[in-house]
């Protein structure tokens, strides 16, 4: 079966405010030999500011992806999560969770919010790869991504 392959990398925004995950998730992505052009917001207001520059028809281009932690400074995952949802330039952009929180709450909460998934985050380095390489393989490579 041939497989697609995507000419223009996938424009991925991490919203986290850990700079030692981010630094992580960045040399996952670059070990998996990614096709990502990645983009980091360190707090939800940030990460507001990256997807509504996007989505209001700037020159930016708005993610194609993008990484949600729940447990931000200034604005709140679940705030983020829901400005971007609630806001039809942007709704259509994936949002996965990635998040430390084992509150099954927060899960709920995540998905009345419209998440498309929700991923704990692993404590390891060897676990942070494998859901790199998770992410990488369904969402860059076998979803279909909107344009």
């Amino acid at each position: 079966m041939p497989t697609t392959v995507r000419v223009r990398p996938v424009r991925l925004l991490i919203i986290e405010d850990n700079p030692g995950d981010v630094r992580l998730l960045e040399e996952a992505f670059d070990e998996l030999h990614a096709n990502v052009k990645i983009q980091v917001a360190k707090d939800g207001a940030e990460g507001i500011d990256a997807v509504g520059r996007a989505g209001a028809g700037g020159k930016e281009a708005a993610p194609d992806l993008i990484l949600l932690d729940l447990n931000l400074p200034k604005v709140s995952g679940h705030e983020v999560l829901n400005k971007i949802k609630s806001d039809p330039r942007t709704r259509h952009i994936p949002v996965i969770i990635l998040t430390s929180s084992r509150a099954e709450s927060d899960v709920r909460r995540a998905y009345q919010g419209h998440a498309n998934a929700c991923l704990r985050k692993p404590s390891t380095l060897e676990g942070l790869l494998t859901t790199a390489r998770d992410v990488k393989n369904f969402w860059m490579e076998t979803a279909t991504l909107p344009t």
